[in-house]
């Protein structure tokens, strides 16, 4: 599958079917977020992959109770090294979690192309998070995704046009 195709096939995936990640497909997702593009190339990044019942059970209270999750063979996790980044950068915007995004991402797309179903979880309690998976300070929970095999499509996602969110040259000049 090539990345066109895997961006317009990725869906928010909340059912899974029971049957258990290969490794090698594990592998090959978790190679695509370490090869992402990070400011400065600091790659401050690590990634946590959570298959025990009992920390996916803590972990989803701590996500809300999207309980979903449960169902998804494993968890993965994404914190930053908030003081490595600012090393580099300063206390700048929020380079650190661009640079954990753009990892989960380019994981979540590796994972369309393997067949494997995924969804963006950015409602937690960080703190909560942090104290289940034991993730010390500085690192900063970017972050989760279910990674399984989906029982479902997943719902058609429409979007906008290209003529109603690009300007050329300048804001608010048409672009055709």
């Amino acid at each position: 599958m090539d990345i066109y195709e895997a961006i317009k096939k990725r869906r928010s995936i909340r059912k899974y079917i029971s049957k258990p990640v290969e490794e090698e497909k594990l592998k090959r997702v978790l190679e695509a977020g370490r090869l992402a593009p990070s400011g400065k190339n600091v790659q401050a990044w690590k990634f946590i992959i959570t298959r025990d019942v009992g920390l996916k059970d803590k972990l989803i209270e701590a996500c809300k109770g999207q309980k979903f999750m449960k169902e998804a063979d494993a968890i993965i996790t994404v914190c930053v090294n908030e003081e490595e980044v600012y090393q580099y950068h300063g206390n700048y915007m929020t380079s650190f979690a661009v640079d954990g995004a753009i990892a989960l991402q380019q994981m979540m797309l590796a994972a369309t192309a393997e067949g494997l179903g995924t969804c963006w979880i950015g409602a937690f309690y960080e703190k909560d998070v942090k104290k289940i998976l034991d993730i010390p300070a500085p690192y900063r929970v970017i972050g989760l995704t279910p990674l399984g095999y989906p029982a479902e499509r997943g719902r058609d996602r429409g979007r906008k046009p290209l003529k109603e969110i690009v300007y050329n040259e300048k804001w608010g000049n048409s672009y055709n």
